[in-house]
C-alpha cells in the first residue's frame, strides 16, 4: 500500500484526509459528490471533484471542477475621520505581475488568512503585523466569495477606526514569510481617486473604498445611512 502525503500520512504541514473534503456535502439535493481527487498539496490544496448535477430541466449530468483551497481570509480598512485618512499597503504580487501588471506593486487593504483563528482575531493580528496599528472597534461590512468559480475562500470584510496614538510598531509584515510591505497613509479622497483612475486595481480594496464612500465613515451626511447593523465587533 502506498502512503500518500496529505491523504493517509501527514504532509509538510501535518495534514491528512485532504481528499475527503466535500464528500459528505448534502445541503443541495441537486448535487451528489461522487469522487474527490487530491491533485496538489503545496502550501494550499488543489482538488478535482466529480459530481452529479441536476439541471433546471431535471436532467442529471456528471461534471468535474477543480477547486483551490487556501482557507478563508479577512481584510480591513482602517480609517481616521478626524484627519480624513485611511491606511493601505503596497507590496509585490507575482500573480498580478505575470498577468500583465506593469511592476506587480499593488496598493491594497491589509488582509490575511484566518489560520484557524476567528475573523476578528485574525484581522487584528494582520493589522499589527502589516500596518503596525492597533485597531479600534471592528465593524463587519460583508462576507464575499471573491472568485467562486475556482477558489473556495470566503473573505470577511471589516472597517475600523484608528488614530496616530494607536501605532504599535513599524508594520511591514513578517520577513520570515517573505513579506516586504509598505504602509501607506492616504487622504481618503486621494485613495478614492486612485480607485477611479486605475492606480488601485485590487478587488477587495475597491469594495471597501466604495463602501466607505457610500455607506461607511466617509458617506455624506445627507447620503445613505451607514451600514452598521451588525455593530462594532459583531460576528
Amino acid at each position: 500500500m502506498t502512503n500518500s502525503p496529505g491523504v493517509d500520512t501527514p504532509d509538510h504541514r501535518g495534514r491528512t484526509g485532504l481528499h475527503l473534503a466535500g464528500r459528505d456535502l448534502d445541503r443541495n439535493p441537486g448535487v451528489r459528490v461522487r469522487d474527490v481527487e487530491l491533485t496538489s498539496q503545496g502550501w494550499h490544496v488543489l482538488r478535482r471533484t466529480t459530481f452529479d448535477y441536476r439541471r433546471r430541466d431535471g436532467r442529471w449530468e456528471t461534471q468535474q471542477r477543480e477547486t483551490y483551497d487556501r482557507g478563508d481570509g479577512a481584510v480591513v480598512l482602517p480609517y481616521d475621520t478626524d484627519r480624513g485618512c485611511v491606511l493601505l499597503t503596497r507590496q509585490f504580487r507575482y500573480p498580478a505581475y505575470v498577468n500583465g501588471h506593469p511592476d506587480g506593486m499593488l496598493i491594497e487593504a491589509a488582509a490575511g488568512l484566518l489560520d484557524a483563528q476567528d475573523p476578528h482575531t485574525a484581522i487584528r493580528r494582520e493589522s499589527a503585523e502589516e500596518l503596525g496599528v492597533r485597531l479600534g472597534p471592528l465593524t463587519r461590512v460583508f462576507d464575499v466569495y471573491m472568485s467562486p468559480g475556482s477558489v473556495t475562500e470566503c473573505l470577511h470584510f471589516f472597517a475600523a477606526p484608528y488614530t496616530p496614538a494607536d501605532r504599535v510598531g513599524a508594520g511591514g509584515g513578517l520577513e520570515e514569510e517573505g513579506e516586504d510591505i509598505e504602509v501607506l497613509e492616504l487622504p481618503f479622497a486621494d485613495a478614492l481617486a486612485m480607485a477611479r483612475d486605475g492606480r488601485i486595481t485590487d478587488g477587495k480594496t475597491l469594495l471597501l473604498l466604495q463602501w466607505a464612500a457610500l455607506h461607511g465613515p466617509f458617506a455624506p451626511a445627507e447620503g445613505p445611512v451607514r451600514d452598521v447593523s451588525r455593530g462594532p465587533d459583531a460576528s
